[in-house]
């Protein structure tokens, strides 16, 4: 089989190997489709916590081509499934006490092992996830992002009728408005690009904010506007989904007193935390990493909206290609959403 293998910084070889061998409790999946994101962009530029050579690729969907002999979970050969990349311990105290994606020996193949940039995978059964029938196997490889954004919602507690603000429109922004819209919160986008917060509207925003680098935001004209959507309190739930300290920042400046605060967006960058606004307005700020196993969840808010989910994957690349794919996430020339690259079992030259 072929496999793409990032050697060193922002190298790709391409590789002949030996298939997979079976193992008990696993499948052996056929790659159709794999999603890039900004993880896999930080590991092909050598910007990451891992080892290369790595086989990337963590956001995947594809067939069952054969199953270890006896318990098969329910799956059958010619299944179409999408894969929990996470790999978990099983035995530190986060995993026991239910919150696995915190695991203290976390993982995640693609990340911290290889992943599905190859023509076929070993998956353990646990991991597989049925596409339902009405999706379209591409579009069930944002399974994994969409259920980065849900568990982000879910952290912060939304109720119905409340407000939040999202902070970065990208695919997890967008798609966490999405969730929170029909979870019935009224919903603002703010973002520095004004074509992500024209996407912002037709995943549920009730109104978008642009944000202008170097420019106090919000100016006053934005600050009105907040404050007629919020009845002059400020948003009660804050999603920081673009990892810039001065987003954290307004953040915690914007967010209504005993409001919650989500942080998604991963930067190893310092941000400049008020250390008067946290007690005084009784702020609960929370992480969220990955997901408790919500990629069933995932697939179903992208096969509730199709429209909006082919509208997030902006562009198309062959395997062949996956080169050329991370070049144009590097140099930001283009309007970009989600990369799919269209594996050779995809029927993508």
């Amino acid at each position: 089989m072929l496999s793409a293998i990032t050697v060193t910084r922002e190298t790709i070889e391409f590789r002949e190997s030996a298939e997979p061998s079976m193992e008990p409790g696993h499948a052996l999946v056929r790659v159709h489709n794999v999603t890039l994101c900004g993880t896999d962009l930080h590991i092909w530029e050598d910007d990451y916590p891992t080892e290369l050579p790595l086989i990337q690729g963590h956001e995947f969907s594809g067939v069952v081509e054969a199953l270890a002999p006896g318990n098969s979970e329910g799956f059958a050969v010619g299944d179409r499934v999408a894969v929990n990349p996470i790999i978990s311990c099983g035995q530190c105290r986060p995993c026991l006490s239910g919150r696995y994606n915190v695991c203290r020996n976390v993982g995640c193949l693609g990340c911290y092992s290889d992943g599905a940039l190859t023509e076929l995978i070993s998956v353990p059964l646990g991991k597989l996830h049925p596409v339902p029938d009405e999706l379209p196997l591409d579009i069930a490889a944002m399974g994994e992002p969409a259920s980065i954004a849900m568990q982000a919602v879910n952290r912060g507690r939304p109720e119905t009728g409340e407000t939040a603000l999202v902070l970065g429109s990208g695919p997890i922004g967008l798609l966490a408005t999405l969730y929170l819209t029909e979870l019935g919160v009224k919903v603002i986008c703010a973002d520095t690009e004004q074509h992500r917060l024209d996407l912002a509207i037709d995943f549920g925003a009730a109104d978008t904010l642009l944000v202008t680098p170097g420019i106090e935001f919000p100016d006053a004209h934005q600050t009105q506007r907040l404050n007629a959507l919020t009845d002059g309190y400020g948003p009660q739930l804050v999603m920081e989904a673009t990892g810039v300290p001065s987003s954290l920042e307004n953040a915690i400046r914007l967010v209504a007193s005993a409001g919650r605060i989500v942080q998604v967006g991963i930067s190893p960058r310092q941000a400049n935390v008020s250390m008067k606004d946290i007690p005084y307005k009784e702020l609960d700020i929370m992480g969220s990493r990955m997901s408790l196993n919500l990629i069933p969840d995932g697939l179903a808010l992208l096969s509730r909206h199709p429209e909006q989910a082919r509208a997030l994957m902006t562009h198309r690349f062959a395997f062949s290609d996956l080169q050329q794919a991370f070049q144009l996430m590097q140099g930001r020339t283009e309007k970009i959403g989600k990369i799919l690259i269209g594996m050779p079992a995809a029927g993508v030259a």
